[in-house]
């Protein structure tokens, strides 16, 4: 059986902004690092071959909770926003000509200026799922969640998601066939 967890980096600065951050580079702040320092992984997570984007705020993430270094995948790199990263979704929503919409109006082939599809982002990331054996904790984007918990559950990013994605939490999924767990499974709080 093949399994994956996934699990999104910690807070930066530009997410408690409200800035999309894309392919941008932005490090995990110090509050994240601090609250990232005190979780362990569930068992039996420790164990699994350890992923992560090779952006930095998932690899530091990464090795807080887990005291590894990831492996990096560029296909685990987040969705390209393109021309909108930096920007605030709540500014871009207010403007009606900036095409910017929410989740559950964009479908498979929604696309930010200059950036990338989901439809794409799945392609991007089929084949590091097929090279994937035994159990796999890769510690990446929302986006890149989204779309590999999209496809999970059937969902086809139209109405409202069938899950919401939180933080500090592994979204687990069987990856033959591909079918995702219904309740994700909280980070434990390392003992003192």
């Amino acid at each position: 059986m093949t399994r994956l967890a996934l699990l999104r980096h910690g807070h930066t600065t530009w997410n408690r902004s409200g800035q999309i951050q894309g392919r941008s580079d932005i490090p995990l702040d110090e509050r994240a690092r601090a609250e990232l320092a005190g979780y362990d992984l569930p068992e039996p997570w420790g164990a699994a071959t350890l992923w992560s984007s090779p952006l930095s705020r998932a690899v530091e993430t990464a090795q807080l909770v887990t005291g590894r270094d990831p492996q990096t995948d560029g296909a685990l790199t987040e969705m390209n926003w393109g021309d909108w990263e930096g920007k605030r979704g709540l500014d871009l929503i207010e403007q009606p000509d900036s095409g910017y919409r929410h989740i559950e109006d964009w479908g498979w082939d929604y696309r930010p200026p200059a950036g990338e599809t989901p439809a794409e982002l799945w392609n991007r990331l089929v084949p590091w799922l097929h090279g994937l054996t035994g159990d796999n904790l890769a510690v990446c984007h929302i986006g890149i969640m989204r779309v590999i918990l999209a496809k999970a559950w059937g969902w086809d990013f139209s109405g409202p998601a069938p899950f919401k994605v939180k933080r500090n939490r592994l979204y687990i999924l069987d990856l033959s066939p591909m079918r995702a767990e219904a309740d994700p499974v909280r980070l434990v709080q390392k003992v003192p």
